[in-house]
């Protein structure tokens, strides 16, 4: 585990377990941007320290995520506004690939077989 990693997953998830409501918007998103932030804070160091370091609280910067969101709020831009919070400047990429066999492959029995690779989709691009 590198420096920083267990003070900030510790970090958040006591601020997530008192997370105070601020609003619907902020309800709707919270879950999803704490699962994102574990997961940016399990890849980079720098971005646990950050965390880690970071005066504000989660619900702090959930509120900061949804402010000015109007009526939609993609997801990437959720996280964006979520790592940002914490790490100014930072930057998130986002690929997804579809499985074109998906849930019907696991009740196969040929399912151990190796899956076509698929099409990734980098949505950076439609930014």
């Amino acid at each position: 585990m590198r420096p920083f990693e267990q003070a900030a997953l510790d970090k958040l998830a006591a601020e997530k377990k008192n997370y105070k409501a601020t609003g619907q918007h902020a309800g709707a998103v919270k879950d999803a941007v704490y699962d994102a932030l574990v997961g940016f804070v399990k890849q980079s160091g720098e971005f646990a320290q950050a965390v880690a370091q970071k005066d504000g609280t989660f619900s702090d910067c959930v509120a900061e995520v949804v402010k000015n969101c109007g009526s939609c709020l993609s997801d990437i831009e959720a996280y964006r506004r979520a790592v940002r919070y914490y790490f100014s400047g930072a930057e998130i990429h986002f690929n997804m690939t579809i499985d074109l066999i998906g849930v019907a492959a696991a009740k196969d029995a040929e399912a151990a077989a190796p899956k076509p690779a698929g099409l990734m989709l980098n949505l950076d691009d439609f930014i």
